[in-house]
C-alpha cells in the first residue's frame, strides 16, 4: 500500500465518522420510532440511563485527591470503578499540595509508573510505565503529541489531571508500545468566575509568577472562557542549565443550545532549558581516585550551548447530542513545534581519570501535526442488556523537517573545568531529514451491562505509513494491524469490583532488514497483556484502591544483527509480569492518602547476544511510595495550617540492557506546609528532604544525578 493509498484511507475514516453519525441517528430514530422488521410502528420506553456520581466529569476538576471518573480508558466519560483496565489519576488538588513542577513529578507517587528515570531534564518527561518507555505515548486531551524522539514537556500549571492507563491502549489510540500512555487533561473554561494569582520562589533561583481566571461573559450568557499563563526564569541542581519559560493558555466555550458545547482551546509555550550534561562513571557511580563528582558540574560550554524552543497548539472539542441517548463528538488539534538547539555532550573518560571528551550536538526542528478523532456514542437497551456504543474513526499527520549534526570540541578536566574555551567545532556528521507519518483508524467499543455485570469489547483497526527523505535516498514504510480489548467486572454492592482484561497493542517499527537477509521491511512489534485485578470503592466515599496482577508481552522487538554492521534483526522478544497496589483516598476530618506499590518480574526473552535472560534497562523490581496531607479543621486551634509528608523508593535498576551499570536503590522524603488565611493561600514545600545523592541513570553518554533536595515557596491569592 502506497503513502498516497493511506491518505485515501484516511479520507475514508473520515467520511466513515460521518457514516457512523448518520447510522447511529438512524438506528435512535428506529428506536424511537419503533421499526422493527415485520412488527407494527409503536413507541419503545428506553429505560434510562443512570450516571452515578456528584457532579463529577471525566475531564473536569475533581474535589480533592480521588477521581471518580476518566475518559481515558474508554473515551467515554466512565466510572473507573467500571472500567476493566489499570487507571491513574493525578488531580490538580494532589499536585498543588506537592508542589509538582513537572509532568514527571507528578507521576511519582503513581503505581507502575517510574515518572523520572532519567532525572530533572526541563526540556522532557519521559516516564516508565510498566517497564516500557512512554516518552512517545504521551497525549493532551486525547490527542497524541507527536515528535519522534520522545514529546516535549508540557506546562503542569496548566493542566487540570495527569491520567496514566496502564497497559496496551491500541484499541482506542492507535499504534503505541504495550506498557500504556499518559494523558494530559487541560484545564477548560468553567462557568462559575474565578481567579488566581501565583508568586513562587525556590531553589537555584528560581522565581515564578502565574494566573488563572475565567467564567462566562456576562450574566445568563452561553459563552465562557478561561486564560491561563506563566512566566518563569529558573537555574537547576546543574551550573548554566537553567529552566526559563513563557506560557500562555487562552480557552473559550460556546452553548448555543443544550445539545451543543463547542469548547477552543489554545496555548504557547516558549522555553529556554538546556540539557544537562552526562558525567562519566567513574566519580558517579564509580569511585575515582580524583574524588566523586558534585551533582551541580557543568561539562559544557557557555560560549555554545544554547536552546530555544516554542510549542504552539490550536484545537477543538465538538459535541453534539442529536437524540435524547446519542452523541457526536469531534476532537481536532494542531501542533507547532520549532526547536534550535546546540550543545556539548559527554563522550569518554581518559585513563587519566580527569580529561573528559566531549562533542558538539547541533539540532533543528520544525514539526506539524494535524490530529483528528470523530465519535459516535449511543446508549440503548436490548432486553436485559444495557449497551454504550462507541464507533471512532481518528486520523493523524505528522510533518518533520529536522536537521541534526554532530563535531569535535576540545577536552575538559572535569576537576578543574574551563567552561569558556574558544573553539571551532568540525561537523564529522549531518544529515537533514524530511519525514512524513501517517495513521489512519477506525474503532469501535460496546461497553455492556447486566445487573453488576460490566462487560466491555473493542476492536480497531489501523493504517500507518512512514516517508522519509534523506541525503541517502527515500524511505517508505506501510503497515496496518487489528488490535482489541475485551475486559469483564463485576460489581459487588459493597464497592468491590474484581476484572478481568485481555489487551492488544501494535507499534510500527521503521526499518529493513539486511540486503543479505533479502532487506523486506519490518512488521510492527506485537503487544499482548492479560490482567486480573480488584478495585474497591466504599460506597458514599471519595476513595478508590486497586490491587492488579499482569503478564505483559512485547515481540518484534529490533535488535543489533550481528552479522551485519549498522542493520537490525526483529528478534527481540520482552516480558514483564508483575502486580501493583495502589490507593487514593479522601479520609474524614481532612485527612488525605495516596500509596502505592509495585512489582515487577522483567525480563529480557530474546535479544542481543548476552542479553537474554537480563532485565531491561532502568526497570526496578520493587518501587513503593506514599503521601499523607492534613488540614487542621476549623474548630481547632490550628485552622487553617496543613501539613503533609510522603516517602518513595525505587528499587535497584540496570543502566542497561547488559545489566553491567548497577543503579542502586534510593529512598526519598518529601514533606509540605500551608497555611490558608482567608482568600491567601502560604505554602511550603520540600523534595528530596533529606538531600540524597543518587544517580537516576547512566547511557553512552554519561551518568546523570536525580535532584537533590529543592524548596520552593509559594504564595496564591484566589477569587
Amino acid at each position: 500500500m502506497s503513502f498516497e493509498s493511506l491518505l485515501f484511507a484516511g479520507r475514508a475514516g473520515a467520511a466513515a465518522a460521518c457514516l457512523l453519525a448518520a447510522l447511529a441517528a438512524g438506528t435512535a430514530r428506529a428506536q424511537q420510532d419503533g421499526a422493527e422488521p415485520g412488527a407494527e410502528a409503536g413507541v419503545i420506553e428506553l429505560d434510562p440511563l443512570v450516571v452515578q456520581g456528584d457532579g463529577e466529569s471525566a475531564r473536569g476538576p475533581v474535589d480533592g485527591y480521588a477521581a471518580r471518573r476518566s475518559a481515558t480508558g474508554t473515551k467515554t466519560d466512565s466510572s473507573i470503578l467500571e472500567t476493566p483496565q489499570s487507571i491513574s489519576v493525578v488531580t490538580r488538588d494532589q499536585m498543588d499540595a506537592r508542589g509538582v513542577l513537572s509532568v514527571g513529578q507528578a507521576l511519582t507517587y503513581s503505581a507502575g509508573v517510574l515518572g523520572q528515570p532519567f532525572g530533572s531534564d526541563a526540556r522532557f518527561d519521559a516516564p516508565y510505565i510498566r517497564g516500557f518507555s512512554a516518552a512517545e505515548s504521551q497525549y493532551l486531551n486525547g490527542l497524541r503529541l507527536v515528535r519522534n524522539l520522545g514529546s516535549t514537556s508540557i506546562e503542569p500549571y496548566g493542566l487540570e489531571r495527569v491520567e496514566v492507563l496502564r497497559g496496551p491502549a491500541s484499541v482506542l489510540y492507535g499504534q503505541a508500545n504495550p506498557g500504556g500512555l499518559v494523558n494530559l487533561v487541560s484545564k477548560r473554561p468553567t462557568w462559575e468566575r474565578f481567579g488566581e494569582v501565583v508568586a513562587e520562589g525556590g531553589s537555584f533561583r528560581r522565581a515564578q509568577g502565574a494566573f488563572d481566571f475565567g467564567g462566562p461573559l456576562g450574566e445568563e450568557s452561553n459563552l465562557a472562557f478561561r486564560l491561563t499563563g506563566l512566566v518563569r526564569n529558573s537555574g537547576t541542581q546543574m551550573d548554566r542549565v537553567d529552566d526559563d519559560r513563557y506560557f500562555l493558555a487562552p480557552s473559550f466555550a460556546w452553548r448555543p443550545s443544550e445539545d451543543t458545547t463547542i469548547t477552543v482551546f489554545s496555548q504557547i509555550q516558549h522555553d529556554r532549558s538546556l540539557s544537562p550534561i552526562g558525567l562519566p562513571l567513574q566519580g558517579t557511580i564509580y569511585g575515582n581516585p580524583n574524588g566523586q563528582l558534585p551533582r551541580d558540574l557543568y561539562l559544557g560550554d557557555a560560549g555554545f550551548d544554547e536552546s530555544k524552543r516554542t510549542l504552539g497548539s490550536l484545537g477543538y472539542e465538538f459535541e453534539h447530542r442529536f437524540r435524547e441517548s446519542w452523541t457526536f463528538r469531534q476532537n481536532a488539534r494542531y501542533d507547532h513545534l520549532k526547536w534550535n538547539y546546540q550543545n556539548l555532550y559527554f563522550s569518554g573518560l581518559d585513563p587519566d581519570m580527569r580529561t573528559a571528551y566531549r562533542g558538539t550536538s547541533i539540532q533543528e526542528e520544525e514539526m506539524d501535526t494535524l490530529s483528528l478523532d470523530n465519535q459516535v456514542e449511543g446508549s440503548f437497551r436490548t432486553g436485559v442488556v444495557g449497551h454504550r456504543l462507541l464507533l471512532g474513526a481518528d486520523l493523524r499527520a505528522h510533518y518533520a523537517d529536522t536537521d541534526v549534526a554532530f563535531g569535535t570540541a576540545p577536552a575538559i578536566d572535569i576537576y578543574n573545568p574551563d567552561n569558556r574555551q574558544p573553539f571551532n567545532t568540525a561537523i564529522f556528521w549531518s544529515q537533514r531529514t524530511r519525514s512524513e507519518l501517517f495513521q489512519a483508524g477506525l474503532y469501535a467499543q460496546n461497553q455492556m451491562d447486566y445487573r453488576n455485570w460490566r462487560l466491555t469489547l473493542g476492536l480497531r483497526h489501523d493504517w500507518a505509513g512512514s516517508n522519509s527523505e534523506t541525503g541517502a535516498g527515500t524511505t517508505r514504510q506501510n503497515d496496518s494491524a487489528f488490535s482489541g480489548r475485551a475486559g469483564l467486572t463485576y460489581l459487588f454492592d459493597n464497592g468491590l469490583a474484581p476484572y478481568v482484561s485481555y489487551a492488544t497493542s501494535f507499534d510500527p517499527v521503521v526499518g529493513n532488514e539486511a540486503p543479505a537477509r533479502g532487506g523486506g521491511a519490518f512488521e510492527p512489534s506485537r503487544g499482548e497483556q492479560y490482567e486480573v485485578g480488584l478495585k474497591y470503592q466504599p460506597p458514599g466515599s471519595r476513595s478508590l484502591f486497586t490491587a492488579t496482577a499482569f503478564d505483559l508481552r512485547q515481540s518484534n522487538v529490533a535488535v543489533s544483527d550481528p552479522a551485519n554492521v549498522g542493520f537490525q534483526l526483529q528478534t527481540g522478544k520482552i516480558r514483564v509480569r508483575g502486580f501493583e497496589l495502589e490507593g487514593v483516598a479522601n479520609l474524614h476530618s481532612g485527612l488525605n492518602l495516596i500509596s502505592s506499590y509495585t512489582y515487577s518480574d522483567a525480563e529480557i526473552l530474546r535479544g542481543e547476544p548476552g542479553e537474554r535472560g537480563n532485565r531491561p534497562a532502568l526497570v526496578p523490581r520493587h518501587a513503593a511510595s506514599l503521601w499523607l496531607d492534613y488540614a487542621f479543621q476549623e474548630n481547632s486551634r490550628l485552622s487553617g495550617f496543613g501539613l503533609g509528608g510522603g516517602v518513595r523508593y525505587v528499587g535497584q535498576r540496570y543502566g542497561d540492557t547488559a545489566n553491567g551499570i548497577n543503579l542502586h536503590s534510593h529512598t526519598l522524603y518529601d514533606a509540605a506546609l500551608r497555611y490558608d488565611l482567608g482568600n491567601f493561600r502560604f505554602s511550603l514545600n520540600l523534595n528530596n528532604l533529606l538531600d540524597d545523592t543518587y544517580v537516576a541513570t547512566c547511557s553512552a553518554f554519561g551518568c546523570y544525578y536525580g535532584d537533590g533536595r529543592t524548596v520552593l515557596a509559594r504564595v496564591a491569592y484566589r477569587w
